[in-house]
């Protein structure tokens, strides 16, 4: 029996069809993400079309059709741009600071992973996580986990006044929290739970988290 490697043929066909290698095409791609985006809010996933991408740009649809076959492809690349978005953000306020204590680097750390409205962070909604399906394979899914996990390991690496390491289980455990915290409150959108104050909720449970985890350590080095 063939293994399942999680990718399904429409996923795989609403890819980009090349990632912008030059500043031009960088700023171009750029310019149609930010048209995606007002479109988005304007009009729904509905109003976005590569007729109203090139009329919202100014750009060819011919252009257009180089980088993305239809709008999936758009949302998938911009999906792509987000998380590019967020792990660049994560390195600059995060983890190369180095005027930050270690609870303000884990409460940057949190807020930004959990999708703080923060300077550099690009925008995601409900809607378009109800169109994953549509663009996602699990191949996608792990990478994105793996890549957010070497920045967690990055920054709490980074927290050279933190009392003890946190062993790599509680680092990917805080992240699963945080992201997979994430993604079901897009999902659920829960009454009276915004997204700022889960968030700094969030920040403090971890550091008291961390805190703990070190008073563990301890004990487990003192034969308790």
């Amino acid at each position: 029996m063939a293994k399942n490697t999680g990718s399904s043929p429409a996923a795989a066909a609403n890819k980009p069809l090349k990632r912008p290698s030059q500043a031009r095409a960088r700023f171009t791609i750029q310019a149609i993400y930010d048209a995606f985006v007002r479109i988005w809010h304007a009009q729904g996933w509905a109003g976005v079309t590569t007729r109203a991408l090139a009329l919202e740009t100014g750009i060819a649809v011919g252009t257009l059709y180089d980088y993305f076959p239809n709008k999936q492809a758009v949302l998938s690349g911009y999906v792509r741009h987000c998380m590019e978005q967020l792990l660049e953000v994560l390195q600059t306020q995060v983890i190369a600071p180095t005027d930050l204590d270690w609870q303000h680097r884990v409460q940057r750390l949190v807020a930004l992973t959990c999708g703080a409205r923060q300077a550099g962070a690009a925008y995601f909604d409900h809607d378009m996580l109800m169109l994953e399906g549509q663009i996602a394979e699990t191949k996608h899914h792990r990478r994105v986990y793996q890549e957010l996990l070497e920045k967690w390991q990055a920054a709490l690496a980074a927290c050279d006044d933190l009392p003890r390491r946190p062993t790599a289980e509680t680092v990917q455990a805080l992240l699963l929290a945080a992201w997979g915290g994430r993604r079901y409150l897009l999902l659920v959108q829960p009454e009276g739970m915004a997204l700022e104050n889960w968030s700094a909720e969030m920040a403090r449970l971890f550091c008291q988290a961390l805190v703990s985890e070190g008073d563990r350590q301890d004990n487990e080095d003192n034969g308790h």
